[in-house]
């Protein structure tokens, strides 16, 4: 038996409860893991507080990240003892995911956990982390270099905005961040941003081009922050999109892009191909400051998930929250 954080469905709608499992219960899977950590992002608290249709099949275990050790495998890439981290791949919407002592998944999706992580760093980092440093990534590609200008990171305070500024800012880049928390500039600030700015600057509707401003862009927030960040970066500027907390919808027109030659590119953390994701978990390993990241991150119990996940849907949690599954 194990416990595991549940989500349960029936005719009166969605419920959540930390429960006992049988580990025969257990989905299909070549490698079973026993978990050290998880965490609760964005998408977890939308999937425990059934404010979005993010869970597929019921009953569903959620919890989109989790590192710890391999405990039996039948994949030829794992034997027992080694440290995984999984990210995205269904876990925690399709498939049981990682809010629980115990997983068993496809091998294939695993990465190996880089030497200088433990799995509760690995935790913390999660997909939260592991996509803004894809976003950086998408940046570099289109060939940014810090000489060329301010990087706009909006929802900054949360866990993709706080690992990407302290990866930016260690990067050399000067970083302007975007919050509805301003009571959070000094905590931005000590992770590396530059200044700070109020989202109400780029959350309502804007113009189709406004003052050329942002060499690049990391935006989690979707709908008039996206199009305002794209209306106001510069000639050639490129805009790393990968989050919705503002909305889905994208009402812009196509002037930055046609006028200006702007690049949106679109950031996929949850099914791109192993070797990607290895090469952002070293690029994590190399550019992340672990003191920036203990610094951005909190501790709590599995008990202690479900209140968790109504504060991250409210906007209320600060960087990066690590679930200690066995305690």
């Amino acid at each position: 038996m194990f416990k595991a954080v549940l989500l349960e469905k029936d005719t009166e709608g969605t419920s959540a409860r930390v429960a006992e499992i049988d580990e025969a219960q257990l989905p299909e899977g070549d490698v079973t893991v026993r978990v050290d950590y998880s965490t609760i992002n964005y998408k977890d608290g939308l999937a425990i507080t059934g404010k979005a249709p993010i869970v597929r099949n019921w009953p569903m275990v959620p919890g989109i990240d989790f590192a710890g050790t391999v405990d039996s495998s039948s994949h030829p890439d794992w034997k027992p003892g080694d440290k995984v981290i999984l990210n995205g791949w269904g876990v925690g919407e399709s498939h049981w995911g990682g809010l629980a002592q115990r997983a068993r998944v496809k091998g294939d999706w695993l990465v190996g956990l880089p030497a200088v992580f433990s799995t509760r760093q690995a935790a913390a980092i999660g997909t939260a982390g592991y996509t803004a440093m894809l976003c950086v990534l998408a940046l570099e590609r289109h060939g940014l270099k810090p000489a060329d200008g301010e990087v706009l990171v909006t929802g900054a305070a949360g866990g993709v905005g706080s690992v990407a500024i302290a990866l930016l800012a260690r990067l050399g880049y000067t970083v302007v961040a975007s919050t509805g928390r301003l009571s959070e500039s000094d905590y931005l600030k000590s992770l590396g941003a530059t200044s700070v700015i109020d989202r109400v600057e780029l959350s309502t509707p804007g113009k189709p081009l406004g003052r050329e401003r942002w060499a690049g862009v990391v935006d989690s927030v979707g709908s008039h922050t996206l199009v305002n960040a794209c209306a106001t970066a510069r000639a050639e500027g490129a805009v790393a999109a990968c989050g919705l907390a503002q909305g889905m919808d994208f009402p812009a027109t196509v002037a930055p892009f046609i006028l200006r030659g702007v690049c949106l590119y679109g950031v996929n953390s949850v099914t791109i191909p192993r070797a990607r994701r290895e090469k952002a978990w070293q690029r994590l390993a190399r550019d992340l400051d672990a003191a920036k990241l203990n610094a951005m991150t909190n501790e709590i119990a599995l008990a202690e998930t479900i209140s968790a996940a109504q504060d991250i849907v409210a906007g209320k949690v600060r960087g990066r929250l690590v679930v200690d599954v066995n305690r």
